[in-house]
């Protein structure tokens, strides 16, 4: 058995695939925020129980977490102190001098994680060449470590300048801290976290890195243990934000790298199922309880990006450019002070959720829009398993739509198209401002409310298709059973892009092949497994940032850098619209990625035969027209070639698919429900 698991605001979603060609088996629970674990393990319990499978038969235990930014947006994260370079300790604080919102005067960046007064200078000085201008001072990184100690701090964090190249400091200065602080204390290097220039986006990353050390340090020990009570003996593998996975023991060191594998999973499970289908320009929506998360994947790849922002920290290491904005099933729905309807970004979330749920809550959300319009389920989701009160939804949406003074059809539809605008403008992001047109791409559509605003939002955009794998709540956890265990190495070089500085080029990666073979061996992955990808990362000289290039090593000098200078053109002429020839490049990064390839489990193939009919109707809200009448279908009855025309809706346990008036649709062999949003 392969086991993915993603753990979302509202629900925790489980996949099972028994790679013998027949269906996942898949299973949602509600989310214990509190304690991740409990639900993780009660909803393993469950689904193995229903089909008499033995926990000891899981070969992958594959999990995408969201522990780590939570906590980071809650504030519940470790105690943190930093010892840094003489004159350096404001850096965290100073940053970019740039604001979040320009034309807000009153939003700043967030208090940075390590207070002032446990931020600890010692002096310490090398220049960018490594030249030692002053010599660490042993005794004052003791002295710090007694002065942190007395602190209670749960974890330190080691951010000298120039560490990126020259890590000797670094790592003296930790070996002293863990030697004069309590054994409870974490301690880590900012150059072992992800050893690139830029000081100040390396020393937020490491400090973040060392606040999550003991809360998912923490969550894993709980997780281990209850997984092994439950005989459970694979290994678990937890989803990183690149898409790939990694070991727990590489989790407990690297929190950091697990703060965004949610969305990165997803992204991952449709990039898998899009290309065995044949779509290979696709933008993704992903909507869930509490967020939309959108993508864009050209051929069948999708854009990895080494920048971002945590709970408003900016953090560095590789990750699936992936944006989310507030809009999901348990936004809440409000009137504004200027008198107008608002959706989101406050949620609902899982406790006590959407007013249909029956478990307090009293403000409308999209999911109760929904319900009163008919598009879902008035009775129960889940298969059954969740009982809806409708009633608790009308009433919900009635309220609001006497304090707009409109009636509550109108509320209704208002709310479900105010939360598709906004999935809209996030799409708009990573497409038209990127020079991509979304008519040329497919709508991959996924997340337990994904179909339900799928029509909408791809009309909203000009796309013609929508495609809607066969289990789209899901996903997430489907997409981080099938990704590859996987790590990133990095180094900085610095140097003018010409055949002479093909030498240094080639020695930066014979290092991190040195560190790749040896993450291996650690890993005990066979050697028919190890892959090892190379890029490198110019940009003309003066520019700010940098592209990531392919490189292949196996070409002579000369041709080396002729090959990197014509991509690099080629790239950033793709990306910003101009190239320039005459101009010189420098090199600042070299990377490599190693991936052990294991089997992955097949993509499960539907049977063709003969067209399932309706299971019943209802009458259901798609535009100001009024209520129709939509037959019903069960989404596992369907059979390959099967076609739907609209109105029609399509049901299963993890997602609700309406099919609007003038669309058509059909059934491929892996499942999906391809929507035309013509006839």
């Amino acid at each position: 058995m392969y086991v993915g698991v993603d753990v979302g605001g509202t629900f925790t979603d489980f996949a099972v695939n028994l790679d013998d060609g027949s269906n996942l088996l898949l299973h949602k629970v509600a989310s214990t925020p509190d304690a991740p674990e409990r639900a993780i393990v009660g909803g393993l319990v469950e689904i193995l129980a229903e089909r008499g499978l033995d926990p000891a038969g899981v070969k992958l235990f594959a999990h995408g977490t969201t522990v780590g930014t939570n906590a980071l947006i809650q504030r519940k994260c470790g105690k943190v102190g930093l010892v840094t370079s003489a004159g350096f300790k404001d850096l965290l604080e100073i940053g970019r001098q740039t604001r979040p919102t320009v034309y807000d005067m009153h939003l700043d960046h967030p208090a940075p994680l390590a207070e002032r007064r446990l931020r600890k200078e010692v002096p310490q000085r090398r220049l960018a060449d490594g030249t030692e201008l002053v010599p660490l001072d042993e005794s004052a990184v003791v002295r710090a470590a007694k002065e942190l100690a007395e602190e209670d701090v749960d974890c330190v964090a080691v951010c000298f300048l120039h560490s990126y190249a020259y890590p000797e400091d670094e790592n003296r200065a930790k070996d002293l801290l863990r030697d004069s602080m309590p054994s409870g204390v974490k301690v880590v290097a900012s150059s072992s976290v992800y050893p690139e220039f830029r000081e100040y986006e390396r020393f937020s990353t490491a400090v973040l890195n060392a606040a999550l050390m003991t809360v998912v340090g923490s969550y894993l020990d709980r997780l281990c243990e209850e997984t092994d009570r439950i005989g459970i003996r694979s290994e678990i593998k937890i989803g990183q934000s690149s898409g790939n996975l990694m070991s727990v023991r590489m989790a407990r060191d690297f929190p950091v790298r697990a703060s965004l594998s949610g969305p990165a999973a997803g992204v991952k499970g449709a990039s898998r199922r899009a290309s065995a289908s044949g779509f290979d320009n696709i933008i993704t929506l992903d909507v869930g309880g509490t967020s939309a998360d959108v993508s864009i994947l050209i051929d069948g790849r999708s854009v990895e990006i080494n920048d971002r922002d945590l709970a408003g920290f900016p953090i560095k290491f590789p990750a699936l450019d992936v944006n989310a904005v507030g809009a999901g099933g348990g936004s809440i729905a409000s009137v504004g002070r200027d008198g107008l309807l608002k959706v989101g970004p406050r949620s609902a979330g899982a406790a006590p959720g959407p007013a249909c749920y029956g478990l307090g809550g009293d403000n409308a959300t999209v999911t109760d829009a929904n319900v009163l319009l008919g598009r879902l389920n008035r009775e129960a989701l889940l298969g059954g398993r969740m009982p809806i009160d409708a009633q608790l939804a009308d009433s919900a949406v009635a309220r609001l739509a006497a304090r707009l003074a409109v009636d509550v059809e109108e509320t209704a539809l208002g709310i479900v198209r105010v939360a598709c605008a906004t999935m809209v403008k996030a799409i708009k992001s990573v497409s038209i401002q990127r020079g991509h047109d979304p008519r040329e791409f497919s709508l991959f559509v996924y997340g337990g409310a994904g179909g339900l605003h799928a029509a909408d939002v791809a009309r909203e955009l000009g796309i013609g298709e929508v495609v809607v794998p066969s289990s789209p709540g899901i996903l997430c956890a489907e997409g981080v059973l099938n990704s590859y265990l996987a790590t990133d190495f990095v180094a900085t070089i610095l140097t003018r892009l010409d055949a002479a500085s093909m030498a240094r080029v080639r020695a930066a990666f014979d290092d991190l092949g040195s560190r790749m073979r040896s993450w291996f061996a650690q890993e005990q992955v066979p050697e028919a497994d190890r892959d090892m990808r190379l890029s490198i990362a110019a940009r003309y000289f003066g520019q700010n940032f940098e592209i990531s290039l392919p490189i292949d090593l196996s070409l002579d000098d000369d041709r080396l850098a002729g090959a990197v200078a014509d991509s690099f053109h080629k790239s950033h002429a793709d990306n910003y619209g101009f190239s320039s020839a005459s101009e010189p490049i420098q090199l600042v990064n070299v990377a490599a990625r190693a991936v052990a390839r294991h089997r992955r489990p097949r993509l499960p193939e539907i049977a063709s035969g003969r067209e399932a009919p309706p299971v019943g109707e209802r009458k259901a809200l798609f535009d100001e027209s009024g209520f129709i009448s939509a037959p019903i279908y069960n989404r596992s009855d369907l059979v390959d070639g099967q076609v739907i025309g609209g109105p029609a809706i399509v049901e299963q346990m993890d997602a609700t698919i309406p099919i609007f008036p003038g669309c058509g649709c059909r059934v491929d062999r892996y499942g999906n429900l391809v929507m035309s949003m013509g006839d």
